[in-house]
């Protein structure tokens, strides 16, 4: 059955232009070794709505959002029954209801990601900027939801010096030893960080090359340069610091830009106080490694670092001596997205076929495959209890 998803509309700063070479046969890329893949099991799919984030409890509840970045569009967040793959409207359908012109502090304008921390507290992050379009004034928030209740009981809304128009906030990982939130932001390049017992928050690195995306680098998916258009001449969306991850046992955290090969760290306890200068703050970050073109990060208990590598069609995984090895790869890996750890142990992915969109392909065809929720076995050793 073919999807329905239509054109996206891009905003100018994802689509900035820089001068680069496309290296054949992207040579750039860091080396990868190959060691026992583990086969993909295929939890659920969409066939008209596009996906990116997924979240699961320590029950094996599983929870996906999906951006209003063109249509069909129906909801933004859905609980997914694994046994019979029916979904509903999470918590509501009031919450999933907005539309232009009504409130957009209390319901859902363009949810991009969606987390489950070790509390058992669901975040759901709205950037509010629907197809790119810039945020609704009003929007932008941090909702909190109790999973025993299955109730929003906390609103953090961003002013515009913490979500400013050309924003968009990505990806958001939870310190529960602290209670502090810290969170990508892909438009302009920064990372947000929120001291939820308080909701003080600020912006953090926002002038700094590790939160940006790197000059020369084209991303080679599905077998062509990721271009706007689809032409080979066309511009390189310029998507800022996506991926996050906690390294809990080492107190690190680590991000990397979408259209971008570098990993990034800075101490979480630096990274987290809101008191110390940015010039302090800059002088701790440390360009960890080349990595992969990856657009999800996520780390287990052991510290191994996992990345969807978009070029590759694949899950990697660094380990903690810096190796970098495909744990996954095939064709149904598409656009691998967002991650979530689950019980079992399990790896969860959502692929989000970004590359197939018809902004990038430069036809009207929507892609024809479905969007997938991917589950991977994991050690037993990986989650964290």
């Amino acid at each position: 059955m073919r999807t329905l998803v239509a054109g996206v509309i891009i905003l100018p700063f994802f689509v900035l232009a820089f001068a680069g070479c496309e290296a054949p046969g992207n040579r750039s890329a860091a080396e990868t070794r190959d060691i026992d893949h583990v086969t993909p099991v295929v939890a659920s799919r969409s066939e008209q709505h596009q996906w990116t984030g997924v979240a699961v409890d320590q029950m094996g509840r599983v929870f996906v959002n999906f951006p209003r970045w063109g249509e069909p569009y129906r909801h933004a967040v859905e609980e997914i029954n694994l046994a019979t793959d029916a979904r509903r409207a999470y918590p509501d359908e009031a919450w999933n209801a907005w539309q232009p012109g009504e409130d957009p502090g209390s319901a859902f304008v363009c949810v991009q990601s969606v987390h489950v921390d070790a509390r058992q507290r669901l975040w759901i992050l709205d950037p509010a900027s629907p197809g790119f379009g810039g945020v609704v004034p009003g929007g932008a928030k941090l909702v909190e939801i109790d999973l025993e209740r299955d109730e929003p009981v906390r609103t953090i809304s961003f002013d515009a010096t913490v979500a400013p128009e050309a924003s968009y906030l990505n990806d958001i990982r939870i310190d529960e030893a602290t209670d502090t939130a810290f969170i990508t932001d892909s438009g302009l390049g920064a990372i947000v960080v929120i001291e939820l017992a308080t909701g003080k928050m600020r912006r953090r690195l926002t002038n700094h090359a590790s939160t940006k995306a790197e000059p020369g680098v084209v991303p080679i998916v599905g077998g062509r340069g990721w271009r706007v258009g689809g032409s080979a001449d066309g511009p390189v969306p310029q998507v800022h610091a996506d991926g996050i991850a906690l390294d809990r046992e080492n107190r690190w955290v680590y991000w990397q830009a979408l259209t971008g090969r570098t990993l990034y760290r800075a101490p979480m306890a630096l990274l987290g106080d809101l008191s110390i200068s940015e010039e302090r703050l800059a002088l701790a970050v440390e360009r960890v490694a080349e990595t992969v073109v990856s657009d999800g990060m996520i780390a287990d208990r052991l510290g191994n670092l996992y990345f969807t590598a978009l070029e590759r069609d694949a899950v990697v995984v660094r380990t903690p001596r810096g190796e970098l090895q495909i744990l996954a790869q095939g064709p149904e890996i598409a656009w691998p997205d967002s991650f979530a750890l689950g019980p079992g142990p399990q790896l969860w992915l959502t692929t989000s076929q970004i590359h197939r969109m018809p902004a990038f392909t430069g036809s009207d065809a929507p892609p024809d495959t479905p969007y997938l929720l991917l589950r991977l076995a994991l050690p037993e050793a990986s989650i964290r209890p």
